[in-house]
C-alpha cells in the first residue's frame, strides 16, 4: 500500500484526512491519498502568498525563473517514466500513451521557460508633450489551479509554465481520481530549486477543498479544466473572490470526412480520436460525420480495426485500451446508449462492459443516421464510444458539425484545399485539424467557446494571460502643474 503527501510551502504532510485509491485494471485499493480540507486550502493559499510577496521570488528576474523552468524541465524528462508508471496505476491510462505524453510534458516547461524573459510592456505615444506612458505587464497573482485526472501532467503544465513564468505562484488541486502523479512531481518539482510555496499541490473532494479554493478571498486567478457543470460551480465560487477565470472543458468534437479523403487515414485518425486514451479526452472525435458516398466502405473498415484493438492491461506495452477510470464512467455509458437504442440508433460493435475485473468498455460504434436526437450526439461520454451522421452536401456537414452546445476540436479529411478553407473559417471551434487528429505543441494555444469553455492554455497568450497591465505615468516639465480642478 502505497503513500502519498500533499506539497504545502515547501513541506511534505499527510492532510487532514486520507482516502483510499483504487486501480482501474483491478478495482482494487493500491494507495493511500491526503485528503486536504479548508485547513489544507489555507495553508496552501498563505503559502502562495508568502511566497509571492517574498523578495526570493518577487525580487527574482524573469531569466532567472526562466532558469528554474529549464531545470524543472530537465527533472520531468528524467523522472518521466516514474510520472507514466503512476498514472497508468492510478487513472488506468495505457503505459505506451502516459510515457510518450509525458516525455513531451517536459517541452512545454522548456518553452514557456524560454518565454520568461520575454513578456515584455510598451512605452505609448501619448497624446501629451509634457508626460511619458509605459505599461508593464506584472504577474496576476495567486493562482487556483484545478485539473482532472487524465493528461493530468499536461493539463497542469499549461498552468504552471505560464503562470510560474509570469512570475506568479500556484496551489494546484490534483483530481481525487487518480491524483498519484501530480503529488509525485510535488517531489520533482521540490528538487528544482524554486523558492518555498511558489508551488503548492494538494487534493481533495469538492466541498471542502474545491469549492474552498477556488473562492478563496486570496486567489486572484482560477484556471479550471474539467467539466461544464464543475465550472458553472467555479465561475459562481470566484464571484466571492471576483478572480478572473479561465476554462478549458468538454466537447463532443465532429469529425467530418468527405467522399475525397484517404478512408486508410481518415480511419486510422478516427481511430486515434475516439478510442486512443479509451475515449477519455476533451478533444475526443465522438461525432463522425460521414459523406453518404463513402459511409458504408468507411464503417467497415473502422469497425474492423475497432474489433481488433487490442484491450488489456495499461501496463502492457501491446494494450491499445485500457480500463476507465471509473466506475461511473461505465455507467454513463450504458444508460447514455441504452437511452439512444430506444430514440432508434443502431450499435454496430460494441456497447456493453466487458465481463472481466476491472472498468472496460469496449471500442464503440453507433449508427445514428435515422436517429438524430439520439442521445449519445449530445452528450460527452469520456469513453471509446463513436457517434456517426452521414451527409449528402457540404453545407449539411456544416450544420451537423456546428450543431453542438459545445466549441472545442474538430477535424476535416479532404484532399479539397478550397473546401478545407471553407470548413475551416465555418467550424465554431477553438481548434480545427484538418488531415490528421489530436496534435498538440506548446506554441499553439487551444481551447474552446460555448460549453468548452473560454480562455486558451498554450502559446504565447497564455502567458500574458497570467498578467496584469499598469499604466505608469512620469511627467516631464519642471513647471507648476496648471490648475487642479481641471482633469490633465
Amino acid at each position: 500500500m502505497q503513500q502519498f503527501q500533499q506539497y504545502i510551502g515547501g513541506g511534505f504532510s499527510d492532510g487532514s484526512a486520507r482516502f483510499e485509491s483504487r486501480d482501474p485494471a483491478t478495482g482494487s485499493v493500491w494507495a493511500m491519498m491526503p485528503e486536504a480540507k479548508s485547513a489544507d486550502v489555507n495553508a496552501a493559499v498563505d503559502a502562495a502568498e508568502a511566497a509571492f510577496l517574498a523578495p526570493e521570488w518577487a525580487g527574482m528576474t524573469a531569466t532567472a525563473r526562466g532558469k528554474l523552468l529549464y531545470r524543472l524541465a530537465d527533472l520531468v524528462a528524467e523522472n518521466a517514466q516514474i510520472l507514466a508508471q503512476l498514472e497508468t496505476r492510478d487513472t488506468g491510462k495505457i503505459i505506451r500513451e502516459t510515457s510518450a505524453q509525458i516525455a513531451y510534458v517536459a517541452e512545454y516547461y522548456r518553452y514557456y521557460a524560454g518565454l520568461a524573459d520575454k513578456i515584455e510592456g510598451a512605452h505609448l505615444p501619448i497624446d501629451k508633450p509634457d508626460m511619458e506612458v509605459w505599461l508593464r505587464r506584472e504577474p496576476v497573482g495567486i493562482v487556483a489551479a484545478v485539473v482532472p485526472w487524465n493528461s493530468q501532467l499536461f493539463l497542469s503544465a499549461v498552468k504552471i509554465a505560464p503562470a510560474l513564468a509570469a512570475g506568479c505562484t500556484v496551489v494546484l488541486k490534483a483530481s481525487e481520481d487518480g491524483p498519484a502523479p501530480m503529488l509525485e512531481f510535488a517531489r520533482i518539482f521540490d528538487q528544482a530549486g524554486f523558492p518555498a510555496g511558489v508551488l503548492n499541490v494538494i487534493t481533495g473532494f469538492g466541498p471542502e477543498c474545491g469549492a474552498v479554493l477556488t473562492s478563496h478571498p486570496k486567489v486572484d486567478h482560477v484556471a479550471f479544466t474539467g467539466g461544464p457543470d464543475t465550472a458553472r460551480h467555479v465561475v459562481r465560487n470566484s464571484a466571492e473572490n471576483l478572480a478572473s477565470t479561465s476554462l478549458e472543458l468538454g466537447g463532443k468534437s465532429p469529425f467530418i470526412v468527405f467522399e475525397d479523403a484517404d478512408i486508410e487515414s481518415a480511419v486510422n485518425a478516427q481511430i486515434s480520436g475516439i478510442f486512443a486514451a479509451s475515449g477519455q479526452s476533451c478533444v475526443a472525435g465522438s461525432r463522425l460525420i460521414i459523406s453518404n458516398k463513402i459511409k458504408d466502405a468507411f464503417l467497415t473498415r473502422l469497425t474492423e480495426k475497432a474489433e481488433s484493438v487490442v484491450i488489456g492491461s495499461p501496463d502492457d506495452m501491446a494494450t491499445e485500451v485500457g480500463p476507465l477510470c471509473t466506475e461511473g464512467q461505465i455507467r454513463t455509458a450504458v444508460d447514455l446508449i441504452a437511452a439512444s437504442d430506444a430514440a432508434g440508433a443502431k450499435v454496430i460493435t460494441g456497447g456493453a462492459p466487458l465481463d472481466r475485473d476491472g472498468n472496460y468498455f469496449p471500442p464503440t460504434v453507433i449508427d445514428c443516421s435515422e436517429a438524430p436526437n439520439a442521445p449519445c450526439l449530445t452528450n460527452e461520454f469520456f469513453g471509446p464510444v463513436l457517434s456517426v451522421l452521414s451527409f449528402d452536401s457540404e453545407a449539411e456537414a456544416l450544420q451537423l458539425a456546428n450543431d453542438t452546445k459545445f466549441g472545442l476540436a474538430s477535424g476535416v479529411f479532404t484532399k479539397d484545399l478550397t473546401r478545407a478553407h471553407r470548413m475551416m473559417r465555418g467550424l465554431r471551434a477553438g481548434i480545427v485539424w484538418v488531415n490528421t487528429y489530436r496534435a498538440v505543441s506548446p506554441i499553439a494555444p487551444f481551447g474552446g467557446h460555448g460549453l468548452s469553455g473560454y480562455g486558451r492554455e498554450g502559446g504565447l497568450q497564455s502567458a500574458l494571460d497570467y498578467t496584469k497591465v499598469k499604466a505608469v505615468w512620469l511627467r516631464t516639465s519642471d513647471d507648476p502643474i496648471p490648475d487642479p480642478f481641471v482633469m490633465r
